[in-house]
């Protein structure tokens, strides 16, 4: 607890799990992105109580509560048993656990900020380090950074690529985004937290309760933004087709809707000035394939024959 603060303050972050490393290896480890500092409703509004800096002494007391809890957990769950859990705790260079906080981000580096997160969101591995040696046989992936025996790249098979990638896909339905604390969902706090982004520390804001009565009722005159999803489709066809539909293709000016033409008469008329059927094409009815070209159904392999063996282990009890 922070001097000064209450017992009912809390603090909130997002959470990333990762069953991954930077070398396609399973690696099970968790990033944190908390607020440092912890906020309480109190009877002038929300106080905002900003941190200390981390002491290695505090950072070795976490580490060590993080040790217990989740040994703890493994037994309860059945994965370790208590004999082995007791083990793993008189081992020395923190017990196969390691903590880390060193990055801190300043309250309006909003681009660390950006770094940070897209660091903590990034997925298995990045498509640009993967690269053909072969056409659909052999790839080969970069790594961001050389290993203990200084290997720069890794060669696989596409089997073997894709068996790596089998082993580190989360399981079905497993979140790998975590909100808590003042962020989570159902927090109490949670609007009156995120009104403060963009403010200075020290601006007083009302309580989540209280946000509501003292607000100004709109204007009769104002008119609320149009939803960003109203143009979304927009974008979609500028994505597919490289080309915005909402720009003129002759002027370059930004279009706009003038009318909704529904009357059939109007229809036509529009079609046959610029120059458009006014009837639908004609749909083909189906037919069978032509009898010019032979068919070859015979099958490209004796499909009664026994699968190969691949000539490297396959273990897939091992997926999750």
């Amino acid at each position: 607890m922070l001097p000064g603060a209450p017992l009912g303050a809390r603090t909130g972050g997002v959470s990333y799990l990762h069953r991954f490393g930077s070398a396609l290896n399973a690696h099970l480890h968790d990033h944190c992105c908390l607020i440092d500092a912890v906020f309480a409703e109190t009877d002038q509004g929300l106080q905002f109580f900003e941190a200390s800096a981390l002491t290695d002494e505090v950072l070795e007391r976490i580490q060590e509560t993080i040790r217990k809890r989740l040994l703890r957990l493994f037994v309860r769950k059945g994965l370790l048993d208590k004999e082995a859990a007791e083990q793993m705790r008189q081992w020395s260079h923190g017990g196969g656990f390691s903590l880390d906080a060193k990055v801190r981000i300043g309250p309006f580096d909003r681009q660390g900020l950006e770094r940070l997160l897209r660091y903590c969101a990034r997925p298995l591995f990045a498509s640009e380090r993967l690269v053909w040696l072969e056409e659909g046989q052999t790839l080969s992936y970069h790594l961001p950074k050389p290993r203990a025996d200084g290997q720069t790249t890794i060669t696989l098979t596409a089997l073997e690529f894709l068996d790596l990638i089998a082993r580190l896909i989360p399981p079905p339905k497993r979140h790998r985004l975590r909100y808590f604390g003042v962020l989570a969902p159902n927090a109490s706090l949670r609007q009156a937290v995120t009104e403060r982004a963009g403010l200075p520390i020290d601006a007083d804001l009302p309580t989540a309760s209280t946000t509501s009565e003292i607000q100004p009722p709109l204007e009769p005159e104002h008119t609320p933004s149009p939803p960003a999803c109203s143009s979304l489709w927009a974008m979609l066809l500028a994505r597919i087709y490289e080309c915005f539909p909402l720009l003129c293709p002759h002027c370059g000016a930004e279009m706009r809707i003038i009318a909704f033409v529904t009357e059939p008469a109007s229809i036509q008329r529009i079609l046959n000035h610029i120059g458009e059927p006014i009837t639908p094409p004609q749909i083909p009815c189906a037919r069978a394939p032509p009898l010019e070209t032979p068919i070859d159904q015979d099958p490209p392999y004796d499909l009664t024959a026994p699968e190969p063996y691949p000539d490297y282990e396959f273990d897939q009890r091992i997926n999750w």
